[in-house]
């Protein structure tokens, strides 16, 4: 798709980190009714994160660009990036409170979230590192706000990295016009089906990846969950219908979509064909919603190997 030569990571994301405060539950409730707790934890969250930790346990390298307010759920997340290998060089750091979610999951994997956005959104267009950009093969931004969205994209176009985008559930309200210019420098929209219609207003999905594609992005995929993926490529005028594999039991789902984003862009930047980076994508979706966390995903060796189980090579 685009030269990747030069560059020493493979994927920057761009966007929210955030503390994940996790609680398993029996069962969800209503108003005024209790249910029990099974379990609780706490780690690092947010689209951009989750993709960057995702791509470096998948063998990757990779880099953030987000900001965390000066407090222990900052240093939580810094630690944690760390740890999994991420450069924190783009970070930034300010004096209000660091974003959390707090995720509800019942015994089905099924999920309720409350989300304070706190110090990620404050992350401003002069804040974005050039420098770091320019060392990327690819560069994704997700859920993050619309300035500092196109100014990332502009210099990610400039520097010749893959350029992709999810909205999230909460920008994508409004609506696909509102993008528009910055779909002009993005290369790969990823959306799930509720996003795709709430950005075009179309409720067929494909009939929606057509429409986004018209405001100039190349590759459209819709993620679908349990069905699996649709992949429109606007150059090709063809589309991949990609069955989801299938999983014994699902444990949490959240995340499974940056895990995908994750794998897409990884398998991209190795050189895999669109097909096969969506399969390999697809494997590493499937694979997280077995475990429990937003980025709790398996290494190269054991994707490859559950894809030739499923009678798929990479």
């Amino acid at each position: 798709m685009i030269g990747l030569t030069g560059k020493d990571l493979d994927v920057l994301a761009v966007g929210h980190g955030l503390v994940d405060i996790r609680f398993i539950v029996d069962r969800f409730v209503g108003p005024d009714e209790e249910a029990s707790i099974i379990r609780q934890t706490r780690s690092v969250g947010g689209s951009a994160a989750n993709v960057a930790i995702d791509v470096s346990r998948l063998g990757g390298k990779a880099g953030v660009i987000l900001k965390v307010g000066l407090d222990g759920f900052g240093r939580l997340i810094i630690d944690e990036l760390m740890r999994e290998k991420i450069d924190v060089s783009g970070v930034k750091v300010c004096l209000g409170d660091t974003g959390f979610t707090v995720v509800i999951i019942d015994r089905n994997g099924k999920i309720i979230m409350y989300g304070f956005k706190g110090a990620a959104e404050k992350l401003e267009p002069h804040e974005i590192d050039e420098h770091l950009i320019k060392r990327a093969k690819a560069v994704h931004i997700a859920s993050l706000r619309l300035d500092t969205s196109i100014k990332t994209a502009e210099y990610a176009k400039k520097h010749n990295a893959i350029v992709s985008w999810d909205p999230g559930r909460r920008l994508s309200m409004k609506g696909v016009e509102y993008f528009k210019e910055l779909l002009r420098h993005v290369d790969i929209v990823l959306v799930n089906r509720h996003e795709a219609r709430n950005l075009t207003g179309k409720e067929d999905y494909r009939e929606a990846a057509r429409i986004i594609a018209s405001y100039g992005p190349e590759i459209i995929v819709v993620k679908r969950g349990p069905e699996g993926v649709y992949v429109y490529n606007k150059t090709t005028n063809k589309t991949i219908d990609q069955p989801a594999f299938p999983v014994k039991k699902v444990v949490d789902t959240t995340g499974a979509g940056d895990a995908f984003a994750a794998g897409l862009l990884l398998g991209l930047t190795r050189g895999y064909t669109l097909r096969k980076a969506v399969i390999y994508a697809n494997a590493v979706a499937a694979l997280k919603t077995t475990r429990l966390g937003s980025h709790d995903i398996p290494g190269h060796d054991e994707v490859i190997k559950y894809i030739w189980e499923q009678g798929l090579q990479e």
